[in-house]
């Protein structure tokens, strides 16, 4: 499958791409603001862990909010 530049996406792709882009790195900083103001007893497992887990996009912030708080 050959790659389209952003020129030759069309404009509702091009929205859904910003738009997705957008709710991950909302969600990957309100995981991060989370992780940092909650005390380590308040989360399964290490911090540090949760704080690399958030990296992996989609899922790493969904995990933290679903899997990661006490």
């Amino acid at each position: 499958m050959a790659q389209k530049s952003w020129s030759e996406l069309s404009p509702s792709q091009q929205r859904t791409i910003i738009v997705v882009g957008a709710v991950e790195v909302v969600l990957t900083l309100a995981a991060w603001r989370d992780l940092a103001s909650r005390p380590a007893s308040g989360v399964r497992g290490p911090k540090a862990a949760w704080a690399l887990a958030t990296l992996v996009q989609p899922v790493g912030p969904v995990a933290y909010f679903a899997l990661g708080r006490r």
